[in-house]
């Protein structure tokens, strides 16, 4: 089974995926003028202007973008940054700005299109996301695209949004502190559970408290690393860009890397990330408040912004800054070349380094709470693909097998996890990027229409 996932994997994430990720990237910034990259003081705007709801909806702006934040700030911007360096070397990261930078563009896109093309149900909910546009704006004739990116949207959520977290956190703390890998499964999942009962109300109430808090104490905890590192600091970034297009040799537990890692694993981690194109994000951006599509859009694009431009960033020049990319596990007695540290052990080396009382504790409470963050986002997510394949009824049984997986993904291999992960999120953004290349048209028209008259044909 593992031979055959990682024979999928390496046609997913092959040249033709990082070409339609990348290339869409680039039609959609180009197409709107870079209307995102140029713009983000405007969503911002947005962002404080909405934070209490405006238009038809059910949750504020504020509280969409923390939703969709509470998916996308977790353990890809602690342990994916650092598993991307420790597989593709500092040049990762830079290929992680370089997509993070088109994301936008394609957030943007996801976000106009789920609100432009969003239902009402009988229950009064707004429900929207890829499966609606695909649907909704390309007709009947592509029913089937909708309905293949809802059944992997539904698988996808076990990997990216519950095995991965649950399996980071527990190898963390197991790491750190020495908890049982199945007893931090069975909390994590007691927790979450708890915060499904309350629905997408209860879901982004949570995250509007706890994501706002976590990323500005983590960001605070990397920002005086690099002021501890601030020597450093250029020649960390000066290798960032350096590895980026040359290849990087062995040194210490580091194994060496090729262009090509460093670009694959960079790109691969930063979708991860960011989430830019696989779909996730617009299914809780349609449920915004908002009077327009293009306001919520402006809204959305800030999510890649804060989670890879910013966040990841600091994650990934801690590491590189500290050296501890090239360090090998303690357990070690001699060090090995390709058996150096990795994922969050990598990250809570780095940070306890420079701040050796309380570096690791930072990583740790920051995997944890992001972690958790990401599983009731992604929880919602799946129950959102499920509810659209199966109707409103399987919404409590998805709900159940959600929370029972947790602490199986806690105690599985954590190779195992990620590259399950990863394959399914190419599965999964295949027929998302269809469809925003095929109703690119609808996003550049109405973006045209409010930039040029303040308003364009008011959202569903």
């Amino acid at each position: 089974m593992l031979d055959f996932i990682r024979t999928v994997n390496g046609w997913a994430w092959g040249v033709p995926m990082l070409l339609l990720i990348s290339l869409t990237g680039v039609y959609l910034t180009a197409g709107l003028k870079a209307y995102p990259i140029r713009n983000i003081g405007r969503g911002f705007s947005y962002l404080w202007k909405n934070r209490h709801g405006r238009g038809q909806g059910e949750i504020s702006g504020f509280n969409a973008l923390m939703t969709s934040l509470s998916a996308t700030i977790g353990t890809g911007n602690i342990a994916g940054v650092a598993t991307a360096i420790a597989a593709g070397g500092p040049g990762a990261l830079f290929w992680m700005w370089m997509i993070a930078l088109v994301g936008m563009a394609t957030k943007y896109a996801e976000a106009v299109l789920a609100v432009q093309f969003r239902e009402k149900t009988a229950e009064g909910h707004y429900v929207g996301g890829p499966m609606y546009y695909i649907r909704n704006g390309l007709g009947k004739h592509f029913a089937w695209l909708a309905v293949l990116f809802a059944f992997f949207g539904m698988l996808a959520g076990f990997g990216i949004g519950n095995g991965v977290q649950a399996n980071s956190v527990a190898d963390a703390l197991h790491t750190g502190f020495g908890v049982p890998e199945w007893i931090t499964g069975v909390a994590i999942a007691v927790l979450v559970a708890l915060v499904l009962l309350g629905g997408i109300r209860r879901i982004s109430e949570v995250a509007g408290a706890l994501v706002p808090f976590m990323a500005i104490a983590y960001i605070i905890g990397g920002i005086v690393l690099l002021i501890i590192y601030a020597d450093r600091v250029p020649g960390a970034i000066a290798l960032i860009v350096e590895h980026a297009f040359t290849p990087v040799s062995a040194a210490g537990g580091f194994a060496g890397a090729t262009v090509w890692a460093a670009l694959r694993f960079g790109v691969a981690r930063g979708v991860f990330s960011n989430e830019a194109g696989l779909g996730s994000a617009p299914i809780a951006h349609a449920a915004a408040q908002t009077d327009n599509p293009v306001r919520q859009g402006s809204i959305a694009m800030l999510g890649t912004f804060i989670d890879t431009i910013i966040i990841c960033t600091i994650t990934g020049i801690v590491i590189v800054a500290s050296g501890a990319w090239q360090l090998c596990p303690p357990a070690l007695s001699e060090c090995v070349a390709g058996q150096g540290l990795s994922g969050a052990p990598l990250t809570s080396a780095a940070f306890a380094a420079g701040l050796p009382s309380i570096g690791s504790y930072i990583v740790t409470l920051g995997l944890a709470v992001f972690a958790f963050t990401t599983m009731i986002g992604w929880s919602f997510y799946g129950e959102k693909c499920t509810e659209y394949l199966f109707g409103v009824k399987s919404v409590p049984v998805f709900r159940v097998i959600w929370v029972l997986a947790i602490p199986v993904g806690a105690t599985r291999d954590l190779d195992v996890a990620w590259l399950i992960a990863d394959t399914l999120n190419a599965l999964m953004a295949l027929p998302n990027l269809v469809a925003l290349l095929l109703l690119s048209p609808v996003v550049f028209k109405l973006t045209k229409s409010f930039l040029h008259h303040g308003s364009e044909p008011a959202s569903k």
